[in-house]
């Protein structure tokens, strides 16, 4: 029943995923508790709020100009389930704005399949994922992506190779000059810290502990089957599947090196997590399982919000 609802482009899709992207962000400021809920509070939510549900349009997006899957909405759905599976990513201003530049990024690096205006898109990939790095530091680990495209499609052509650092030369030469007009230094504006932990033991909790083990257990079922098919698909193809397997890795590796592991780190696995997992559901031949594998997933996040 779930599988064939949101098998199809529907408009209610949209209404039903921004009401758990909703939700997912009520229960998360509830958790946190504020002493007072005032105007300023209330349109710095809505603004996030609206960054959230966008970021899961621009993967929407991405998804179907891409055909990184068939055209269905699982990925909206699932990427709506991850946030109320884990609210504490709707927390952090700056995962969620970074979050949502890296998508901008995959955005432009995955219509390098198209072969066209190879440059521009090269250069803007770089851009977006050095604007991504200011507001959360090792955001910059995405920039293997590129140098894995300009791998995956054999590009010997040496601008090709340039352009992406002179995306990011662009961002920290508008970042310094920003920086002295506000701050009156150089480099204020930049997390010079490079600061990283393996401390897990925030994780110590049977929410955190049920969340995770969900995610990383249907996540590498999904991912096993995912890149096991990716010889199956055109090979036009296949670069930008390669890609998001990259992008759980370069994920998963940032979720271990992040300093605070308050649970906001996990939102950068949410894209290409959902786009795997989709993946997968599609391929399930037998439609009672199908049924069950969403309907964990569906079930899981709601069974957490009353433990």
């Amino acid at each position: 029943m779930i599988t064939s609802f949101f098998n199809k482009s529907k408009p209610v899709n949209f209404v039903i995923v921004f009401l758990i992207t909703l939700l997912a962000f009520i229960v998360a400021k509830t958790h946190v508790g504020y002493n007072a809920i005032t105007g300023g509070f209330l349109f710095k939510q809505a603004m996030l709020l609206l960054v959230a549900y966008n970021s899961i349009l621009l993967l929407n997006f991405v998804v179907v100009k891409n055909s990184l899957s068939k055209k269905n909405h699982y990925e909206l759905l699932l990427f709506s389930l991850f946030f109320l599976t884990i609210v504490e990513t709707t927390n952090r201003a700056d995962v969620l704005l970074a979050n949502f530049f890296l998508l901008l990024a995959m955005r432009r690096l995955l219509s390098v399949r198209s072969q066209r205006e190879l440059k521009k898109k090269y250069f803007d990939a770089a851009f977006w994922i050095a604007v991504a790095s200011l507001f959360y530091f090792w955001a910059i680990l995405f920039f293997v992506l590129i140098i894995a495209s300009l791998v995956f499609y054999s590009d010997n052509n040496i601008r090709h190779w340039v352009l992406p650092f002179l995306g990011v030369a662009s961002v920290f030469v508008i970042s310094v000059a920003a920086s002295v007009v506000f701050y009156g230094g150089f480099f204020d504006v930049f997390d010079l810290s490079f600061q990283m932990s393996f401390d897990f033991s925030q994780y110590n909790s049977t929410k955190f502990l049920i969340a995770i083990t969900v995610l990383a257990s249907f996540g590498l079922w999904s991912l096993f089957f995912y890149i096991q098919n990716i010889k199956k698909k055109k090979k036009s193809n296949r670069a930008s599947l390669k890609t998001v397997v990259l992008a759980v890795i370069i994920s998963f590796v940032i979720v271990l090196l992040a300093p605070n592991k308050n649970g906001s780190e996990f939102l950068f696995l949410f894209a290409p997590l959902a786009v795997v997992v989709s993946n997968y559901i599609e391929s399930i031949p037998e439609k009672w399982f199908r049924e069950v594998f969403l309907g964990v997933l569906v079930l899981v996040p709601f069974v957490l919000l009353m433990l």
